[in-house]
């Protein structure tokens, strides 16, 4: 089993050599501090950055410079800041990517929930159904059961909806998975220590698992 670093390391081997990113909320925002340095992305904040660097030390921290979560984050040399507004246009215009996102739950046809639970106070959707409905590839992180050891790997999403047959891939503490076409979660690969039986008694959706399955390659 990984951890949420480990979750956010081993999407950071999604992230190919001149994309555009945006990191959501949560585990995403890890991601920035796993690029290679070797790979050249410019990481999106809807809030109105482009360029974004990794976290900050303590020492580099500058109270102006946030991601969407409120973070303190770094610019990196030649980074833009710009209105919300405009950051938007770049969303809706589909000129990112790639989208990382967190997830309450995703079904097996790709439908995710991210955004609100009934009965709890939440802020807003945020920038999430934009993203969802503008992205090329979305690639969600997020853990696999919830804290009542339910799964979040449905056959279909009891939460409210953010964007329907959108999510391409997800990786969990326990697992790679992709979103077939016809539907299905296509297990890739499982975390260090974790067997193919603890992965589908976690999977309330429908697993397709084809030949060995091998372990993840993350440098924990």
């Amino acid at each position: 089993m990984i951890d949420k670093n480990g979750i956010a390391k081993r999407i950071a081997q999604e992230v190919r050599n001149g994309m555009y990113v945006n990191l959501g909320i949560g585990i995403p925002t890890l991601v920035a501090n796993y690029i290679p340095s070797s790979i050249d992305v410019v990481l999106q904040s809807e809030n109105g950055l482009l360029g974004m660097g990794p976290f900050p030390y303590e020492n580099e921290v500058d109270p102006d410079l946030i991601n969407a979560g409120k973070q303190t984050v770094t610019t990196l040399p030649g980074s833009a800041l710009f209105d919300s507004a405009a950051s938007f246009a770049m969303i809706r215009g589909e000129h990112i990517d790639l989208t990382i996102l967190g997830a309450m739950e995703v079904s097996e046809n790709g439908d995710i929930a991210n955004w609100k639970i009934p009965g709890k106070m939440v802020k807003g959707m945020g920038g999430a159904m934009d993203l969802v409905a503008s992205a090329q590839n979305i690639i969600v992180a997020m853990q696999h059961i919830n804290k009542a050891g339910e799964s979040k790997l449905l056959p279909q999403c009891t939460l409210p909806i953010t964007g329907l047959r959108c999510v391409k891939k997800i990786v969990t503490e326990l697992a790679v998975l992709d979103i077939l076409s016809e539907g299905g979660f296509k297990l890739l690969e499982r975390a260090p220590g974790i067997s193919v039986d603890e992965i589908r008694n976690a999977t309330a959706g429908k697993l397709i698992i084809e030949g060995e399955i091998p372990e993840m390659e993350i440098n924990l």
